[in-house]
């Protein structure tokens, strides 16, 4: 039963217009049970656009005038929560089985790609960073680059000067900060900012995933962490083949930890562990040739 809200605040009516518009500029589903909380992130941009009542701000952002509060109505919407190292055992793989296994190649001149798709404020990509030259400090002299997009162009923005209060760098080591990060002085809290050893390794642009990839090259590891639950089935299954056509055939895709392929056999993946997807083609070459040494 959707939920019922004061006069002056959500209406169904309003909040089915809101939904409808965000499910088709960025692929968010909005539930009825969420009215309250989306009532709650909307109202300062009732109160930045000048709108009292929200029937007249979903009149204005589905008409051609409000084309440009799209984006800002989109922003308040989705959900900016990252860490640094989140979901740690993906970094291990990362360190421990994608490395290790490209290290030659990219000693030979080849390239390593990472795509953060949905990199929030920037804390993945910089992590994926940080894990990557720990285990290899040569790839510093090589040819490695992290592409990190995100819908939010406020994010992006923040997430591409690399500064973050001390309050958002707790899973950062002592000796990673130390590393790869400086303090700031002029702050009116502590705060670092992020070392060009890692900052220059990264690519921060705004990207609605549903629109066209303007990516050349396959990435060699893709993190789309914790963005894909908010998009319903029918998106979820037609964002599959497109990362998989965005890898290359031994290319490695990491979720967030409630995410699933629900039959990664038929888009293109071979399930390797909690929330960690590999290209079939290259697993279908490994079970070959480890079939060949029974």
């Amino acid at each position: 039963m959707v939920e019922k809200m004061e006069s002056a605040g959500l209406d169904e009516a309003s909040f089915k217009s809101i939904a409808e518009l965000a499910y088709k500029e960025s692929g968010l589903q909005l539930v009825a049970e969420k009215m309250s909380m989306i009532q709650s992130r909307l109202r300062h941009r009732l109160k930045a656009v000048g709108i009292d009542t929200f029937p007249s701000y979903a009149q204005f952002v589905c008409s051609e005038s409000g084309v440009s509060e799209r984006r800002e109505m989109i922003s308040a919407l989705t959900t900016n929560v990252s860490h640094f190292f989140r979901e740690q055992h993906h970094f291990d793989i990362l360190q421990d089985k994608i490395l290790p296994a490209k290290i030659d190649y990219l000693r030979q001149g080849g390239r390593f790609r990472v795509w953060s798709a949905g990199c929030s404020n920037g804390q993945e990509a910089y992590s994926i960073v940080m894990a990557t030259l720990d285990r290899y400090p040569e790839i510093a002299e090589l040819d490695f680059r992290v592409l990190a997009t995100d819908i939010d162009q406020k994010v992006v923005d923040f997430a591409s000067k690399g500064v973050y209060p001390q309050r958002l760098l707790s899973g950062v080591s002592p000796d990673r900060l130390k590393k790869y990060f400086t303090e700031c002085k002029n702050d009116s809290e502590p705060s670092f900012q992020a070392k060009s050893s890692i900052k220059s390794r990264v690519t921060f642009k705004e990207l609605n995933l549903l629109s066209d990839w303007p990516m050349k090259r396959q990435m060699d590891v893709i993190f789309c962490r914790n963005v894909i639950i908010y998009f319903d089935a029918v998106t979820q299954n037609s964002l599959w083949p497109r990362f998989k056509n965005q890898l290359k055939p031994d290319g490695y895709l990491f979720l967030g930890h409630s995410e699933r392929i629900s039959d990664p056999d038929l888009a293109g993946f071979a399930n390797q562990g909690p929330t960690t997807y590999r290209h079939k083609k290259a697993h279908e070459e490994l079970a070959r040739e480890e079939n060949k040494c029974l």
